[in-house]
């Protein structure tokens, strides 16, 4: 449990205790989120090479697809017509833009790049 807890609060991979992200980034204001170059308690690197991140693009659509059909499904219960449907999909997906790439990169780096934390007694 401790692993899902580091990952929805954005913790290094490694320690645990330093912030993946500088800034959330905010989809109304068109901003991407930042990363941290390396962590700020145990200085483990974040991105390991040129397009390392690039597999958590298709962790990102699974993330969205998974959304876009719980969305679908809440909104076949209030309304039929497709212009409603495509609209609602079209703003809870601009919306969580930035959690889906917040958590796409998180689940990517405990995927690939995890450490297991070192036990103290």
């Amino acid at each position: 449990m401790s692993q899902f807890k580091d990952i929805i609060t954005e913790k290094c991979p490694v320690c645990g205790e330093g912030h993946v992200f500088k800034t959330k980034g905010n989809p109304l204001l068109f901003q991407l989120p930042k990363m941290e170059e390396h962590c700020a308690v145990c200085h483990h690197k974040f991105l390991k090479e040129p397009g390392f991140f690039y597999g958590a693009m298709y962790v990102s659509y699974g993330l969205t697809v998974a959304e876009m059909l719980i969305v679908v499904a809440i909104v076949q219960f209030f309304s039929t017509e497709i212009k409603i449907l495509l609209s609602v999909i079209a703003v809870v997906a601009i919306l969580l833009s930035t959690f889906n790439f917040r958590l796409s990169r998180m689940l990517w780096m405990y995927m690939f790049d995890h450490r297991k934390k070192e036990v103290t007694q």
